[in-house]
């Protein structure tokens, strides 16, 4: 018996040990008891613990084989960079803060998503402050709550002209992006960097669009206009009527809603039933619109064309599937952050080089509920 228990730890003993070493276990009170470190990693990828210090930091001063083997060996281990550590190496906390205003509409919250992918692609994290209210001490409490988290810079959402008032104000001892919103050029106005989809442009595009199918003028479902994008919107069907030497019929305005579309649309069919072209502000004012023109017994395309603007996920599910205009929401979140790497880390030369507010183009998708003018 004894020579049997002998025998059996000598071939335990015996086993040959694996080519490549285990990832060493560490335990403290940062480190989960099982987490691999930097030298696991340099070991795997077969490179010095330095070299892995400089993918994790993201130094230029590595190859690109190099670094694809090291993001590699990192992958394969399940390596976690920490943050901390490397906040205190590069004085770089590898997060953005964002500043946005409560609401659910379809442009603020897609444009918050592709800030947050924009910055994910580029290796940096996000920290979000909502404001509740457009004044200026609701941004103060907001920045502050980003600066605690020692966030690099800060792209802002600014959808309003009194929301951009009070960033621009308040925003201005630290790097900043707006999105969404330009202030007009003043002499007392220092304009920030800036990227914004070219709402004008969107909304000339559907006009003329639909006086290019024979529509003698086009009436025109206005969003709030303290809202930029609203106004610029309204600015673009104005200009896109006059020049051609159309009628510019007078809008009536509702709040992005649904149900604001559908009231403003029996306003317009109470002052004009003879109309045959609507271009509303936005989707949901479109699908109000769409309710209100069924109702009262007209037939889309057939005796009015109706135009939106956003391309919500459900406008081609309209019935009839709603001729809109999308906007490049993941370019202008892509525009934004890599504007804001210029401005906070200008060696890195991600961007290039400041620019003055950019615009990004929109695109008109036609679909079923347009037609020539009866």
């Amino acid at each position: 018996m004894i020579r049997s228990q002998a025998r059996s730890w000598k071939k335990r003993v015996a086993r040959p040990r694996p080519a490549r070493p285990p990832v060493r276990q560490h335990v403290g009170m940062d480190q989960p008891a099982s987490a691999p470190v930097m030298t696991d990693v340099a070991r795997l990828a077969g490179v010095s613990h330095q070299t892995v210090s400089r993918v994790v930091n993201e130094s230029p001063h590595v190859s690109e084989a190099t670094r694809a083997k090291v993001l590699a060996a990192m992958g394969e281990l399940g390596y976690r960079r920490n943050a901390v550590a490397r906040a205190l190496a590069t004085r770089r906390s590898g997060t953005l803060g964002v500043i946005t205003f409560d609401t659910v509409l379809h442009g603020p919250v897609s444009t918050l998503y592709s800030v947050e992918q924009a910055a994910s692609a580029v290796g940096l994290g996000v920290s979000i402050a909502v404001v509740d209210r457009i004044d200026s001490p609701a941004v103060v409490r907001a920045l502050d709550r980003l600066q605690d988290q020692a966030v690099e810079g800060v792209v802002a959402i600014a959808p309003h002209q009194a929301a951009l008032e009070a960033l621009t104000a308040e925003l201005r001892p630290v790097p900043t992006v707006f999105v969404g919103g330009v202030l007009p050029a003043g002499d007392d106005v220092a304009l920030p960097p800036a990227v914004a989809i070219d709402q004008h442009g969107g909304a000339e595009a559907a006009t003329r669009y639909l006086l290019e199918l024979g529509h003698r003028t086009v009436h025109h479902l206005a969003g709030p206009q303290d809202w930029m994008d609203a106004s610029s919107r309204s600015a673009g069907w104005r200009a896109t009527l006059a020049a051609a030497g159309a009628w510019v019929p007078e809008p009536v305005t509702g709040d992005w809603s649904a149900r604001s579309g559908y009231a403003a649309m029996r306003r317009l069919l109470a002052a004009d039933r003879s109309l045959t072209a609507v271009f509303a502000a936005n989707d949901q004012m479109a699908l109000g619109a769409l309710r209100a023109l069924d109702e009262a017994g007209l037939r889309v395309p057939d005796d009015v064309s109706v135009v939106g603007f956003d391309d919500v996920p459900e406008a081609e599910f309209f019935r009839p599937p709603l001729t809109t205009v999308r906007q490049r929401f993941g370019e202008a979140g892509r525009r934004a952050v890599h504007l804001l790497l210029d401005l906070i880390r200008p060696e890195d030369g991600r961007a290039g080089r400041v620019v003055p507010p950019a615009l990004v183009p929109t695109e008109l998708l036609v679909r079923r509920s347009c037609g020539p003018a009866r």
